[in-house]
């Protein structure tokens, strides 16, 4: 039986009525454990680690109160479900404020009941999750700079260990905000080079200033050249350079950046000498650069010398849990700018998170959460601290398409299958997105 179901302690001395809760929800799928009192509770607590207790208000030995407050000191995490006497509105106040998780009405409706024990479980699965991967930031080395344990994010973390030795170029393609100076970074920190790394962004200075801050300009080669200048290619000798947006460089310092690459040697503005360099050329583009080359807009022999090795970057819609890590390691780290002592996201925050297509990646959650620093009035991330437009959104559906009509079988299997895709196969995580849990998953997945 899958570990999803969950273990559920009952607390009930009305054996017949036991009887039937153990029948009902062991065949939908729950595992499901008896006694008839709170100290036959405490006994089997040692022994087995629950994710649910079910308990009456009125059990022998101590109120389902009483119980509920106790549990609380000694299992925060364990959820608590109170049975109460329909219309006994006091007492179920009284069992909320006590700790317990929610209340059900006797009596029982058990399909209702079923479902409060799904939520409530779920509830559970991704606090536990939340506190993991708390603790996981706060284990982590300091020194490693890209967080994550996706498959895409371990393959790029094993890919850069071994790329990083290199003298080699490497182009990093993928997503604008998936964090390509981040992997330059990592690339020259992890090296043996001894010199700095240097970025420069190719998009962001008018062609000029650009040659000018690659090259550096000899004293009097301009009217504003005063003094001789030392470009990035000498500043960054023995080191690194990170050519951001590559893609944007322009065609007329393409063939100069070209023979830097080639001679390791740099002919400063306006001189007729040339100064040798040990640089490591790291290049990032967002754009496609076989699309530039094809389309003239950037020569070709300059793509294949800087694009000896590609890394491609994922997109965070595709590294699941990552998000959630990433999340708290900006809370962790942004916090304290903000006054705020935060312990970490919510669990509805989280569920929001995990379901967000993320069109500006990385870039775009570490702006959520520093926004939400700002506005979080309480201990942890709220909903109400996150911007309309995910507090507004809705759960993915499906829409028809041209082609021959699908029975409604076929549809709800074809974008179980689609969700699977893009989460790589993580049955916990499509399940969350869907909806369901992992039973009812490997159910449709077997129909």
């Amino acid at each position: 039986m899958p570990e999803e179901s969950g273990k559920v302690l009952i607390i009930e001395d009305d054996q017949a009525f036991l009887d039937l809760l153990q029948e009902t929800l062991t065949r939908r799928g729950y595992r499901i454990y008896c006694v008839t009192c709170a100290a036959d509770a405490d006994r089997r607590m040692l022994r087995v680690d629950y994710d649910l207790v079910l308990t009456d208000i009125n059990i022998p030995g101590e109120s389902g109160t009483d119980f509920c407050a106790r549990l609380k000191q000694t299992l925060p995490d364990l959820p608590v479900l109170v049975m109460t006497a329909f219309g006994s509105l006091e007492t179920a106040i009284a069992a909320l404020r006590a700790g317990a998780y929610d209340f059900i009405t006797k009596p029982v409706d058990l399909d209702l009941l079923a479902i409060t024990l799904g939520r409530t479980l779920q509830h559970r699965r991704l606090t536990r999750q939340l506190r993991l991967l708390e603790e996981q930031i706060k284990n982590t080395d300091d020194q490693q700079e890209i967080v994550g344990n996706s498959p895409a994010i371990i393959k790029l973390r094993e890919q850069i260990t071994r790329l990083a030795p290199l003298e080699t170029s490497v182009l990093i393609a993928g997503e604008s905000g998936t964090g390509k100076e981040l992997v330059a970074r990592a690339l020259h920190r992890q090296s043996n080079r001894a010199g700095r790394f240097i970025a420069i962004n190719c998009a962001a200075l008018p062609e000029f200033l650009l040659e000018s801050e690659l090259f550096g300009p000899e004293k009097g080669a301009f009217t504003d050249a005063r003094h001789e200048h030392r470009g990035l290619f000498v500043e960054a000798d023995g080191g690194t350079l990170f050519l951001d947006e590559i893609a944007e460089l322009p065609l007329t310092l393409q063939p100069k950046l070209l023979r830097v690459l080639e001679e390791h040697r740099v002919r400063p503005l306006g001189s007729s000498h040339e100064i040798a360099c040990d640089v490591r050329i790291l290049a990032a583009s967002h754009r496609d650069l076989k699309e530039a080359v094809a389309s003239g807009d950037f020569r070709d022999d300059l793509f294949y010398r800087l694009n000896v090795i590609e890394l491609q970057l994922p997109s965070l819609s595709q590294r699941g849990n990552d998000i959630l890590l990433l999340a708290e390691k900006f809370i962790t780290e942004m916090a304290p700018r903000f006054g705020k002592q935060i312990e970490g996201l919510s669990e509805p925050v989280a569920a929001k998170l995990l379901s967000w297509p993320w069109p500006g990646n990385v870039r775009e959650l570490r702006n959520i959460i520093e926004r939400a620093l700002a506005l979080c009035r309480h201990n942890r991330i709220t909903i109400e601290d996150l911007p309309d437009s995910l507090q507004q959104q809705q759960p993915p559906q499906c829409s028809p398409t041209s082609g021959p009509l699908l029975t409604l079988n076929e549809m709800e299997q074809s974008y179980i299958k689609q969700v699977l895709q893009q989460v790589e196969g993580n049955r916990t995580l499509a399940a969350k997105i869907l909806g369901i849990d992992r039973k009812t998953l490997y159910r449709k997945l077997n129909n």
